[in-house]
C-alpha cells in the first residue's frame, strides 16, 4: 500500500491494510471498524472479520433487491448471530494458565502469516511466559492481564531469533564510561531525580575571573562538589546509579 503522504506500507494484516485505506463509503467505513474492533478486543482475526461482514453485506443486498425489507434482513442477521455464538459457546474449550500446550497454540495462530514462521516457536514461549508473568487471577480460574504490564522494545541490527523475555525493566542508555561493568548481580540501584552536575543557583550572576589562580580554584571547588556527591552515593551502598 502507499499512504496518502508517499509512506509504502507492506502487510498482510487485515486491520493495517484497512487503516491504512482511504474510504468515504458508509458501508465501507463500517467495514474498517468492524476489523478494528476485532483488531482491539481480541488480537486477531481481522481478516476473518472483514471476509464475514463482506459476504453478510454481499448477502443484504441480494434480499434487499428482493425487496425484503431491512428490518425483516437484520433480525434474520440478529437470530443468525445468536445461532452462531450458541454453537461456538458449545465448542470453547476451557484453558487454565499452566495449559503451556494449548496457550502456545493461541500465541502461535495469531502469528500465523506475520513472516515470522522460522521463530514462532520461541516467539511463541516468550509470550506465554510474559503473559502469565503478569496474569492476575481475578476470579477462581479466570486471570486478567493489563497490556500495559508487556512492553515490547525493538532494537534495531538484531534478528527476531535474538529475542528475550526480561523480567525487569529496560533502559535504553549506554554506559558512561567504557569502563563500567557490562553486567552486576544483586545490583544496589539508586534512582536520582536530577542529574549529577553542579547545581546552579535561581539568581542570574556572572563570576570574573581575572588570574589563572582564580580560574583553577573556581575549577577545584567545582570538582569538590562533585567529590561530595559520589561520595554521598557510595556511602549509600549503591553500585548502579541511575539519573
Amino acid at each position: 500500500l502507499v499512504s496518502s503522504t508517499g509512506d509504502v506500507v507492506i502487510t498482510n494484516d487485515g486491520a493495517t491494510i484497512l487503516h491504512e485505506m482511504s474510504v468515504q463509503h458508509p458501508g465501507g467505513k463500517l467495514v474498517v471498524e468492524v476489523a478494528e474492533t476485532q483488531d482491539d478486543e481480541v488480537g486477531d482475526g481481522t481478516t476473518t472479520a472483514t471476509v464475514l461482514i463482506g459476504s453478510l453485506m454481499e448477502e443484504a443486498e441480494t434480499l434487499l433487491a428482493q425487496e425484503v425489507h431491512p428490518t425483516i434482513i437484520a433480525h434474520g442477521y440478529q437470530l443468525g448471530m445468536e445461532k452462531a455464538l450458541s454453537i461456538l459457546d458449545e465448542l470453547a474449550l476451557t484453558i487454565g494458565i499452566d495449559d503451556r500446550e494449548n496457550l502456545k497454540k493461541i500465541a502461535g495462530t495469531a502469528m500465523t502469516g506475520k513472516s515470522i514462521e522460522g521463530v514462532k516457536d520461541k516467539i511463541s514461549d516468550i509470550i506465554v511466559d510474559a503473559v502469565r508473568q503478569v496474569a492476575t487471577e481475578i476470579a477462581p480460574g479466570t486471570y486478567a492481564v493489563d497490556e500495559d504490564d508487556i512492553k515490547i522494545k525493538k532494537q534495531v541490527g538484531d534478528s527476531m531469533e535474538d529475542a528475550e523475555l526480561i523480567r525487569g525493566v529496560v533502559i535504553d542508555k549506554k554506559r558512561v564510561f567504557e569502563q563500567m561493568p557490562e553486567k552486576i548481580t544483586g545490583a544496589k540501584v539508586a534512582l536520582l531525580s536530577q542529574p549529577l552536575e553542579v547545581t546552579k543557583t535561581q539568581v542570574k550572576s556572572k563570576i570574573k575571573i581575572t588570574t589563572s589562580d582564580q580560574m583553577k580554584a573556581f575549577n577545584e571547588q567545582e570538582r569538590e562538589s562533585l567529590k561530595k556527591l559520589a561520595e554521598q552515593i557510595v556511602a549509600s551502598g549503591a553500585n548502579v546509579v541511575l539519573c
